[in-house]
């Protein structure tokens, strides 16, 4: 699939400004707690990586969807469309994420348990780190065990408030 251009967008939210980049057909690319729309677009797979990005004030549902999630709608994120592309086992992972329920998160190894391949915990945790879709494959909804937050590329603060707002 060749994608010429995408459409991008930012939105302000208790985090931060959170950067949106949408496809012809309107799903996410790329997203996340940043107003770099050139940065979100270097984390596309290259086979899906827009030749050119074009601002817009709005998105239409897509920016909604991300006013009305920070505004308390959890589940409004789980109906955008998002296309990400890698190996079968990252593409499956990513599936995966989206089916994990706002307010009750896994930890890596459990995460790689639902993705049928539980001794595979490290390979799970490349699936959050190489998601470029943040909050619509919410990568944010898996922790270390015993708990601890691990990492985030938008920071543990971000990681922080997102899991409490979904508490």
């Amino acid at each position: 699939m060749t994608i010429t251009h995408a459409d991008y967008a930012t939105v302000g939210t208790p985090i931060g400004p959170f950067t949106i980049l949408v496809d012809a057909d309107g799903a996410v690319l790329a997203s996340g707690w940043t107003a770099d729309a050139t940065g979100l677009a270097g984390l596309v797979h290259a086979s899906l990586r827009p030749a050119e990005l074009r601002q817009r004030d709005s998105l239409g549902e897509v920016t909604r969807a991300v006013i009305d999630y920070h505004a308390g709608d959890l589940a409004v994120i789980d109906a955008v469309p998002v296309r990400q592309q890698s190996g079968e086992f990252l593409t499956h992972a990513w599936e995966i994420l989206r089916k994990v329920p706002a307010g009750e998160p896994v930890t890596y190894t459990e995460f790689a348990g639902l993705a049928g391949r539980p001794a595979a915990t490290r390979a799970a945790a490349n699936a959050c780190a190489r998601n470029a879709a943040a909050l619509f494959v919410p990568c944010h909804r898996v922790l270390r065990i015993g708990g601890a937050l691990g990492g985030f590329r938008w920071g543990l603060e971000a990681k922080r408030w997102l899991l409490t707002h979904e508490a």
